[in-house]
């Protein structure tokens, strides 16, 4: 029997949203001087891909570090359903007062998941707001 080690899985998922980065006790000017075409009054959109990860041993049994199926299900419960198609600053709670950046959305999305998945996992965030913006989030 060889000696089951950490291992890391990954689950992608993708959703889009629009946001708007704006600081309310600043002025236009610096907002647009600080934030550009992101502080669009009319807001703007991406395309976000969202990786997941999960650190722990396999499980002897099953071989499954996370059952991925599951990994999927809280995924989709507590994020994509939440913040696929919608306005983060107008629509999704945590954003009424947090700035949606993506290193704000990444923590948004690993609170929201650490409250689901058990601690015996290390949790990891990497969130791509665009092809060459990456975000990674590994947690407090």
């Amino acid at each position: 029997m060889f000696d089951l080690m950490r291992t890391a899985v990954i689950r992608k998922e993708h959703f889009n949203a629009a946001h708007r980065l704006y600081n309310p006790d600043w002025s236009d000017k610096k907002n647009d001087r600080v934030f550009g075409k992101c502080n669009n009054p009319n807001f703007h959109g991406h395309n976000y891909e969202l990786l997941v990860k999960l650190i722990g041993h396999p499980d002897p049994e099953t071989g499954y570090v996370y059952d991925m199926k599951q990994l999927s299900d809280v995924i989709r419960e507590e994020i994509i359903t939440a913040f696929d198609h919608r306005n983060l600053n107008r629509d999704v709670p945590e954003f009424q007062q947090l700035n949606p950046t993506a290193e704000n959305i990444a923590m948004v999305i690993w609170q929201k998941l650490r409250k689901r998945i058990d601690l015996q996992y290390e949790l990891k965030i990497t969130l791509y707001e665009t092809e060459r913006n990456i975000v990674e989030y590994p947690g407090e």
